[in-house]
């Protein structure tokens, strides 16, 4: 269950409305998802969330797009989050992962979770020419 309630008519705020048609155009589509029907419950977090977003997930980079969603459903794997891994895992499937990348995606995930675990509970050292500092 959320822990606010979201408004049944989001785009009646014109700040909302903004937002949700820069989401369209920049997605090329009508479809807003709940995160953003969600997050409008307060307008400013909305814009800098959606800003933040679109510099980050829809502006051309170093990334293509689908390493970028790649990158995105390993953190929100890692932070838990079900809702982020659902969407990203959607939005990866559209801009071309076969089953088999995201097969191995998952597997480089739970690998570099029991490494990771094992590194902490061994509170392995750094090694010299890994701290490039």
């Amino acid at each position: 269950m959320s822990t606010v309630a979201p408004n049944p008519n989001p785009e009646s705020d014109p700040r909302v409305k903004a937002v949700f048609d820069d989401i369209r155009a920049t997605r090329k589509t009508d479809f807003i998802n709940n995160m953003w029907r969600y997050l409008a419950f307060d307008p400013a977090l909305l814009e800098q969330t959606w800003a933040e977003v679109k510099r980050v997930m829809a502006t051309p980079s170093t990334l293509d797009p689908l390493t970028k969603e790649m990158v995105y459903i390993t953190a929100s794997v890692i932070n838990g989050c079900s809702y982020c891994v659902h969407s990203h895992t959607a939005a990866a499937t559209a801009k071309g992962m076969t089953r088999e990348q995201h097969a191995e995606l998952m597997s480089i995930i739970a690998l570099a979770a029991k490494t990771n675990q094992l590194a902490t509970a061994l509170q392995v050292p750094v090694d010299p020419v890994f701290d490039q500092g």
